[in-house]
């Protein structure tokens, strides 16, 4: 079955917007301490797809070892899963572009692995501020790179951007059983 992998900074919202997307308050473990996912946690959904937990990075209250033992685990997933079809990565909104954010999506491009940007957080920031945000960092990214992948915008809390991401993976699902 094809896997849409998760990933982001630590306390950017990710089992919030897993739990938001997912329909399932409790799913994904939530935490007001950075790097409570250590594992790789799958969750099928649907008997269709698998949604994949990946831990965070830049995880701010783990040993140097434990962050590179979790730097080794992630890059092998994503660069040896077969059935990876995508990765979201997850950005919050409110904040300029993160150098270890700049550096993941790089690798990523570097990799030639699939991804798209997750917003996240935007109930925290007018619609206006938001839509600058992400005008702003598409201005910063665009000085690096030949083309945006795909974004979007969510809020765990309102519920946006739910139906746009699960359309995107739902249309990539069709490509991906037609290609098997």
């Amino acid at each position: 079955m094809p896997e849409y992998a998760f990933i982001g900074r630590s306390n950017v919202g990710k089992s919030s917007l897993i739990n938001m997307l997912t329909a399932r308050k409790g799913l994904a473990k939530t935490s007001a301490t950075p790097g409570k996912t250590q594992v790789i946690n799958h969750f099928i959904i649907n008997d269709n797809w698998y949604l994949v937990d990946l831990p965070g990075y830049g995880y701010a209250k783990v040993s140097r070892e434990k962050r590179a033992r979790f730097s080794a685990m992630i890059e092998q997933y994503l660069q040896q899963r077969a059935n990876l079809v995508c990765t979201f990565v997850l950005i919050d909104i409110r904040h300029e572009p993160q150098t270890n954010d700049m550096d993941f999506m790089n690798w990523m491009i570097e990799q030639q692995l699939p991804f798209a940007m997750i917003f996240t957080k935007a109930d925290k920031l007018s619609k206006t501020a938001a839509a600058k945000s992400v005008a702003h960092y598409t201005e910063v990214v665009l000085q690096y790179w030949t083309e945006m992948p795909p974004v979007f915008v969510s809020s765990s809390e309102t519920g946006q951007g739910r139906e746009e991401i699960l359309s995107y993976i739902n249309s990539l699902n069709q490509l991906y059983k037609r290609n098997q």
